[in-house]
């Protein structure tokens, strides 16, 4: 990783946590919905971040919210989850030898239909390993339902629409 990739991956992680904890924090919609697009910070990271660092970041990124959030390891052990989704879908998906072409999976990189699916499987299951962890009983499983597929559509709408104005259309050659 480059310095200019180390400088836009600290600014991505401090902008997210922010919005998350100082504007997303009260933003709930019927009591069924919450975003969580601080996980795009764990999306975005570069192909070619060790797996060691990865989890790191994510467990970092996860602390961070758990502090604002007041939930003591929640947001961290779903952000480590993602992680190694990540990983995984990531070794399924995108051939090896593209990484240098293409050096993070950004929605102006990968194109819109990758990253769709990637941004929604890897959302759906750090959100229904939070949601099911948070709550940890069977009886309210109708309202945890709700809760994770609401959550989550919403959660990837705010990540669509954030691809769509901050990331530039790739440049044909």
């Amino acid at each position: 990783m480059n310095s200019r990739a180390i400088i836009v991956n600290v600014l991505r992680f401090v902008a997210l946590a922010a919005l998350q904890a100082f504007l997303l924090k009260n933003v709930v919609l019927y009591n069924l919905s919450v975003p969580y697009p601080y996980i795009l910070f764990i999306l975005l990271l570069p192909f070619e971040t060790p797996n060691v660092l990865l989890f790191l970041l994510a467990f970092v990124m996860g602390i961070t919210i758990d502090a604002f959030y007041d939930t003591p390891g929640l947001h961290a052990a779903a952000c480590v989850l993602l992680a190694f989704v990540r990983i995984q879908f990531i070794g399924i998906t995108v051939q090896k030898d593209g990484f240098d072409n293409e050096p993070e999976p950004t929605l102006s990189v990968m194109g819109f239909r990758w990253f769709f699916t990637y941004a929604l499987v890897l959302t759906l299951i750090h959100h229904f390993f939070l949601f099911n962890l948070e709550v940890f009983r069977f009886s309210e499983i109708q309202y945890t339902l709700t809760r994770f597929i609401l959550s989550s559509v919403f959660t990837v709408f705010l990540m669509l629409i954030s691809g769509l104005l901050f990331f530039r259309k790739r440049e044909r050659k």
